[in-house]
């Protein structure tokens, strides 16, 4: 069955009907094109993001060259990490656009989960070197040239905001991703300055190293849980918002349904959820596949989201015969 139609393919005549059948979306015509448009909207939103920074990041990399900032030099770091990452989301969402095909059979929606595992990778191997030179700094505290370290400090804070600005507003992993790098250089930012204003009244230096030990960790927490939703989603597991029990149960209080078995839910890209399960319906029920199918559709859709499914409707009789191997 073609993955585009909107109905299922039942069989009902001369008093005998088909076992089997597929449904697929709940106005599959107006998500698709509400996730087409949304991708649009988030490529917008990532290429200022991206002029934004790279168009800071060069300031940043002289301005901690020339202050001698380990602070500075981190946020400069992530930046360049932020270049990195805003252009693997913006190839990942062209990748995501392009159309399924006969060896692609769910298109490229993927790309968006690679890119998003290799964003929180990227933010964890800087931020292991950035941990090393604070280690470094801690032991032999520099000075630092606190005039020019705040001024760039506070270009970059304000180009981060604005760029943090064109992020928020998405629930795609991707660009969740990217949004994590450009929060990274907004609290550095933050630190920064707040270091700077400290040094400048103790004359502290080992300040400077102890805020980029500081920023990193929050930095780890954000890179790990990405990397964990990008891997979930890359083995398959149950969306976070699913509750498998709640789903069995609904799919079983469905008019004629006796048993659910063969349930599976997961997620294709984020916001594209699929399901497929075998329903087992009362002999007599066997011929009423399409009304079976629409309650079901229309409840997996309403309740969770879920408009890619595949069911199988089997009569009791059949259900008895036992696994096919």
């Amino acid at each position: 069955m073609h993955e585009d139609e909107e109905t299922p393919h039942l069989h009902a005549a001369g008093g005998s009907c088909s076992a089997h059948g597929h449904g697929h979306g709940h106005g599959k015509g107006v998500v698709r094109r509400s996730q087409k448009e949304e991708r649009e909207k988030d490529s917008k939103r990532l290429f200022f993001a991206l002029l934004l920074t790279g168009t800071i990041a060069v300031a940043e990399a002289v301005g901690g060259y020339v202050s001698n900032s380990l602070a500075l030099m981190s946020d400069a770091g992530h930046m360049l990490t932020d270049i990195s990452a805003l252009a693997l989301s913006l190839l990942a969402l062209w990748f995501a656009g392009k159309p399924a095909d006969l060896k692609k059979t769910y298109g490229y929606y993927r790309m968006e989960i690679l890119s998003a595992l290799l964003n929180g990778v990227l933010l964890l191997g800087i931020t292991v070197v950035i941990l090393m030179e604070a280690w470094e700094r801690m032991q032999q505290p520099a000075e630092i040239r606190l005039g020019p370290m705040a001024v760039v400090a506070t270009i970059g804070l304000l180009a981060n905001l604005g760029a943090l600005g064109f992020l928020h507003q998405t629930h795609s992993m991707n660009v969740r991703g990217a949004f994590l790098h450009i929060l990274g250089d907004t609290l550095s930012s933050v630190g920064v300055l707040l270091g700077a204003g400290l040094m400048a009244l103790t004359g502290w230096y080992l300040v400077d190293p102890i805020i980029s030990v500081a920023i990193s960790v929050v930095i780890v927490f954000g890179a790990l849980k990405l990397v964990r939703d990008a891997v979930d989603v890359l083995l398959e597991a149950v969306p976070a918002h699913v509750d498998m029990a709640v789903v069995k149960e609904m799919l079983q209080r469905v008019q004629g349904v006796r048993d659910v078995h063969d349930l599976h839910v997961w997620t294709i890209s984020s916001g594209i959820y699929a399901l497929s399960a075998h329903l087992v319906v009362e002999d007599p029920m066997v011929c009423n596949n399409d009304e079976i199918l629409s309650a079901v559709k229309h409840d997996l859709f309403d309740r969770f989201g879920i408009d890619h499914t595949t069911i199988q409707i089997e009569s009791e009789s059949y259900s008895h015969l036992g696994e096919v191997h």
